[in-house]
């Protein structure tokens, strides 16, 4: 035991340097921010935030959370015919409706702020054209959902979770085609040049 703290505390392959160099970067961090002002404040806190061109890859993670555990509740909440969890999936379809016209928004304003070529374009237009699709159906659902509350049963019910399941459907395709714009074809991501080895700290992750 005493050898397994000392492993944690003074460093392994895997720690970084262990629990003292950890903590010992944390207040580092935490010194840079009161030393940089206020001006710096945010910029230090939050540095991918300020160099982003949009926040819409900011965004996306919300409706793509919410919506999916929604219809994960409201599935077993039908199976296992418990109305309370039923309720707990209507404010995360509710909270996902919300984060999907926001993410629709700035997702439209994205288009335009970011350089592509005709291939990512095509690929731009298809996720467009889906996102609208998940963002109508995350409206017509929660106002259908107000209207008629958790306590539907029968076809209507069984209709309800089926435009759910497409609506999900479809925003992993959406998804999908966010990331291959972005992991495939770098769209607004900006390159920066990386520092010959003999330069650079060399890390490596050993087991």
């Amino acid at each position: 035991m005493n050898n397994f703290l000392t492993w944690q505390v003074h460093g392994n392959a895997d720690s970084g340097g262990g629990l003292l160099e950890m903590l010992t970067g944390l207040l580092a961090f935490f010194e840079g921010l009161t030393a940089s002002g206020w001006g710096g404040f945010f910029n230090t806190l939050m540095p991918a935030l300020t160099n982003m061109n949009n926040i819409h890859p900011l965004l996306v993670h919300f409706p793509i959370a919410f919506l999916f555990v929604f219809l994960l509740f409201d599935v077993v909440a039908c199976l296992a015919k418990k109305p309370q969890w039923r309720e707990v999936a209507s404010y995360l379809l509710y909270f996902g409706a919300v984060g999907a016209v926001f993410t629709v928004i700035a997702g439209l304003s994205a288009a335009y702020s970011v350089q592509h070529n005709d291939v990512v374009h095509a690929i731009m237009e298809r996720h467009e054209s889906l996102g609208i699709s998940v963002l109508t159906l995350a409206v017509i659902l929660s106002l259908w959902r107000l209207k008629k509350g958790a306590s539907m049963s029968g076809g209507a019910n069984t209709f309800f979770l089926i435009l759910s399941g497409l609506m999900c459907v479809l925003l992993a395709l959406t998804a999908d085609l966010g990331g291959l714009m972005v992991y495939k074809y770098g769209t607004a991501v900006e390159f920066v040049p990386s520092q010959p080895a003999s330069e650079s700290n060399h890390h490596e992750h050993e087991h």
